[in-house]
């Protein structure tokens, strides 16, 4: 782990991502030893910064800081979590132009059985629903309470991911993971205006489908138009692409874009 660019495990606790979770963060694979799809990471990491008025550190310091992190290792997963900084005045207000903190960490790649990959996972609808705030739809920030209380309904080992809805029970994503389903041979993502987290792999999944000629609509849906779905698959910058096998008693044993998809991603790595 690193914080500031020194090796260390602790952070003051005047630091206002522990005090509030004033921050954002990004979660990369590293596969060989190399960081996968660093420019559109930094750019959303730069972006999300951006909404939060939280400075972003530069993307060199932070490229070097990561090689130091990952060198004489292969597979796994790096993290960057970037925060408000430290604050001693007690409250909400953040004072202007603070220096941010940056903490780096690495864990080794998820043991994850192949046949989520091959046959897909089962999903399990959340009880708990997501909140509208568009101010924050999209960015991955700290406060990641919701996803907390999501992944703990999903306990079940037979359940690999929790799907979240929102208030007015429309789809949003997964409990850490983007959604799409396929009809009539279309793509559809749900619409996170409101809120969710816009993850890099939505992206590509959006930009494969324009690079071959597939329609894909970013709109709302329901849950019961997600059931008669032709496939359903998710995804995000660790596990890559799962199908979905099984959800609310409906079974699906075909994902033939899925697969298609699940191949572009693992081998294109921009």
């Amino acid at each position: 782990m690193l914080i500031n660019g020194v090796p260390g495990d602790h952070i003051s606790i005047h630091d206002r991502g522990l005090l509030y979770g004033d921050g954002v963060f990004r979660t990369l694979r590293v596969l060989g030893g190399c960081i996968q799809c660093w420019p559109r990471h930094y750019r959303k990491l730069q972006q999300d910064c951006a909404a939060l008025r939280i400075t972003c550190p530069e993307a060199a310091l932070l490229f070097e800081e990561l090689r130091r992190l990952i060198e004489q290792r292969s597979d796994g997963v790096a993290k960057i979590i970037i925060t408000r900084g430290e604050q001693s005045a007690r409250g909400y207000t953040p004072v202007e132009n603070m220096t941010s903190t940056r903490i780096l960490t690495f864990a080794p790649s998820l043991d994850c059985p192949d046949r989520n990959y091959s046959h897909g996972v089962k999903l399990r609808v959340c009880d708990i629903r997501l909140a509208h705030q568009p101010k924050l739809a999209g960015i991955k920030h700290l406060n990641r309470l919701e996803n907390v209380l999501a992944a703990a309904e999903c306990s079940d080992p037979e359940i690999a991911e929790g799907l979240l809805l929102d208030n007015f029970d429309n789809v949003i994503e997964g409990v850490r993971s983007n959604l799409f389903m396929v009809r009539n041979g279309e793509l559809f993502t749900p619409n996170l205006s409101n809120c969710g987290v816009a993850g890099i792999q939505r992206e590509r999944v959006i930009e494969w489908a324009a690079r071959h000629g597939v329609p894909c609509w970013v709109r709302q849906f329901g849950l019961t138009e997600l059931l008669v779905a032709d496939e359903i698959f998710m995804v995000n910058s660790v596990i890559g692409l799962w199908p979905v096998r099984e959800l609310s008693g409906i079974d699906w044993n075909h994902h033939p874009i899925s697969m298609q998809v699940q191949e572009w991603l693992s081998h294109a790595h921009d």
